[in-house]
């Protein structure tokens, strides 16, 4: 039988980083059962056994307040995984040990991985491991996860400690320190020495390792807890709950706790007894466990921290924050880089990648596969199909692939970096005007990659509105799925202007959104905005490993889209071009008499005051609701064209610049496609905003295009008559 180990750890602590070394591409992602929370599983193979690992979401602590917390607080109780990893950053070891403490008081097994230890010695900073193992009464395995070091060492502890834990006779953690250690603290109070010995004895799991966790508490707060744990210790049994764990929370005022233990009315009279005389003593109940936890941990990590550089010197992220978030310079900053990015995109670079490719497949493949198919006695349609169809359709899709692995490239390294955290930050100001807050700008910036993990990742906003608002805005962000239409119709008609052009595309999405926002903001999701708090992670420089895993998932992603949504809709987009109404099949240049173009006549002159009031421009938006790309696709079967510069040929015989703009404006911002429909009502929980949602975005991109066609063909006139 397989073991289970639990990931758990703080936001931003490096727990994600040692699930991918853990287990590298062998991973499932999901859904948790009843919340919208993302689900990451894994599988590793250490002493010939099979180890399902599980990355739970990040939190800082196991109360129920949030779907994230609740999520992995229900498998650490619930599920009891085998052993539970908890990653903490060595960076920030104060913050982190309050979770530690928590998972402690489970009696699970648990190691503490002790993350960024790299980052840590950079800093001028040591932390004595062994000390902090006695002080936690916990094994701690030291480990840089980005650089894969500790690793081995890290899989060898959990091994040990879960096929121990399934043992008959669990090993005690140093019983005789902890038995002294009791009489030492407590020797003076008969009753807790007396109670400290019998859990010793009568839970040998729970209590295996938390010898520590009674010098956290004062005499009177641990007296408390016992006279607790003997009022409830026979649920606890009947239940399996854990005894210390639920003691705690009880203090705590934890409601799921409370109502698991179905207390009798004279049990909570009890219990209300022995907190009351604690709040006479300490104040509010809710705050007892966590000062006298953190008078622990500041104890902790002032004898195992060692400084060996001056506490005045600033630190990498510091210095370079200074220019990274000032209050000025931050913006300039952040349109510079993204710049940069899409010069190096769309500019010589990519643009060279891209033309081979496309004449890889043109002026090779699709000659190959078509006197292949013909020597084979292929009929003509079905040479016509996989060369004119799905070849042309997908195939002219493909050839922007390597300007979509740039793009990412780059968004993985800025990500990893840490400095797309500082764009939140940056953000958040700008964000605050239309009612929301920097926090909105992570999942719309999410967006830029894909609209659907964008709208998913709106489901971390705690206040409703402000997730609404986030998952409506989202799809104006640019996925990297309209990145060939831009390619397309930049290299055709702004060849000298290609960055530029890019750069003025996204940052029209994103002043659309903020419009878009302010105007919800006084109609239909009224409301004051939750305030925004981000911890700002230190920069790291990213990992090959890291990068590669990014590239990987894209381009397992483009490959299934590719090999399923774009070539059904290339061979939709085919049969529909190349038969008319009577099923006759038609010669290329007939396509005029086609299904396909009797469908289009009929909404193309909603498309004429946009200068786009063809056909073969309404169809390919049409099919762009099945997915972005398939509006390239589409347009290179309508035209019969094989080469990108054929397509380019095409596209200048039927648009003009501005008509062009217009129209990329347009693909820019309507509605979102199929998929990120799906999860837009998915995520809603309804059709009719889902629907609304839809309905908005295109109205807003038909008004958009029309403001741009119409003044750019004022401003055109106006230069030729003054010119």
């Amino acid at each position: 039988m397989g073991h289970t180990y639990a990931l758990a750890g703080n936001p931003n602590c490096g727990k994600t980083t040692l699930f991918n070394e853990l287990t590298g591409s062998n991973q499932y992602v999901g859904n948790w059962p009843g919340v919208t929370v993302e689900k990451k599983e894994g599988r590793l193979k250490t002493h010939g056994q099979d180890v399902t690992v599980v990355d739970l979401p990040g939190i800082y602590s196991l109360s129920p307040y949030s779907a994230e917390e609740m999520v992995t607080r229900n498998f650490v109780i619930g599920e009891d995984p085998d052993v539970i990893l908890d990653v903490v950053d060595a960076t920030n070891l104060e913050r982190n040990l309050y979770l530690t403490l928590q998972l402690a008081e489970l009696g699970r097994p648990l190691v503490v991985a002790l993350n960024m230890m790299d980052m840590l010695k950079s800093r001028g900073l040591e932390i004595d491991v062994q000390r902090l193992e006695h002080r936690l009464g916990l094994p701690v395995v030291p480990i840089a996860a980005s650089r894969g070091k500790g690793i081995k060492e890290l899989v060898e502890r959990a091994h040990h400690d879960g096929t121990e834990r399934k043992s008959a006779e669990p090993a005690p953690f140093d019983e005789q320190r902890l038995a002294r250690a009791i009489d030492e603290r407590y020797g003076d109070n008969p009753y807790i020495r007396h109670q400290l010995h019998d859990r010793r004895e009568h839970h040998p799991q729970e209590y295996r390792s938390t010898y520590v966790i009674d010098e956290i508490y004062t005499p009177a707060v641990m007296e408390a807890i016992l006279r607790i744990e003997d009022i409830i210790e026979p649920k606890c049994l009947k239940k399996g709950m854990a005894l210390r764990w639920s003691a705690v929370k009880i203090i705590d005022d934890d409601a799921p706790t409370i109502e698991s233990l179905d207390l009798t009315e004279g049990e909570a009279h009890l219990i209300d007894e022995i907190i009351r005389s604690l709040e006479e003593k300490y104040g509010e109940r809710d705050m007892i466990i966590a000062d006298q936890k953190y008078r622990f941990i500041c104890r902790v990590c002032a004898e195992c921290v060692v400084r060996r550089k001056e506490p005045g010197e600033l630190t990498v992220s510091d210095r370079i924050d200074r220019i990274a978030t000032h209050r000025i310079f931050a913006l300039p900053l952040f349109i510079g880089v993204m710049a940069l990015v899409f010069f190096i995109t769309f500019g010589p670079l990519g643009t060279w990648m891209t033309d081979g490719l496309d004449s890889l497949i043109s002026s090779r493949f699709t000659p190959w596969v078509r006197a292949l198919l013909e020597g084979a006695g292929a009929s003509g349609w079905a040479v016509s199909l996989v060369c004119d169809g799905v070849i042309a359709g997908v195939g002219s899709i493909v050839s922007f692939f390597p300007q979509i692995l740039l793009l990412f490239l780059f968004l993985s390294v800025l990500e990893d970096s840490g400095y797309m955290a500082r764009a939140a930050f940056i953000m958040d100001k700008l964000l605050h005007k239309t009612g929301l807050s920097g926090r909105s700008f992570v999942p719309m910036l999410m967006g830029f990659g894909c609209s659907v993990p964008g709208v998913m990742a709106a489901r971390t906003l705690e206040n409703e509105r402000d997730r609404r608002m986030t998952i409506m805005l989202t799809p104006f962000m640019s996925c990297s799925a309209k990145m060939p239409v831009y390619a397309l119709y930049i290299a055709a008609f702004f060849p000298n202007h290609r960055g530029l052009v890019v750069c003025g595309i996204y940052l029209t999405g994103v002043v659309v959104a903020i419009l878009v926002a302010m105007v919800l903001r006084k109609t239909v999701l009224k409301g004051g905005h939750a305030p925004f708090v981000m911890e700002l992670p230190p920069y790291r420089l990213p990992t090959l490993r890291t990068l590669w895993m990014h590239m990987y998932e894209r381009v397992k992603d483009f490959a299934v889209r590719a090999g399923t949504i774009l070539l059904a809709a290339s061979v939709v987009i085919w049969f529909l071009r190349s038969f008319d109404l009577h099923l006759t099949m038609l010669a290329p240049e007939q396509s005029g008499q086609s299904i396909l173009a009797s469908i289009g006549r009929v909404i193309a002159p909603l498309f004429a005051p946009l200068g786009f009031g063809f056909w073969q421009a309404s169809v390919a938006l049409v099919s762009g609701f099945v997915a972005k790309e398939a509006v390239v696709g589409t347009l290179s079967i309508l035209y019969n064209t094989s080469t990108d510069a054929a397509m380019s040929a095409a596209l200048q015989g039927v648009f003009t610049p501005v008509s062009a703009l217009s129209f990329l404006v347009f693909v820019l911002l309507y509605m979102p496609c199929v998929a990120a429909f799906s999860a837009i009502r998915r995520e809603m929980n309804s059709t009719k905003w889902a629907l609304g949602t839809v309905a908005m975005q295109t109205g807003v991109a038909w008004a958009a295009s029309l403001v741009v066609y119409q003044i750019g063909t004022l401003a055109v006139n106006l230069a030729g008559l003054m010119g």
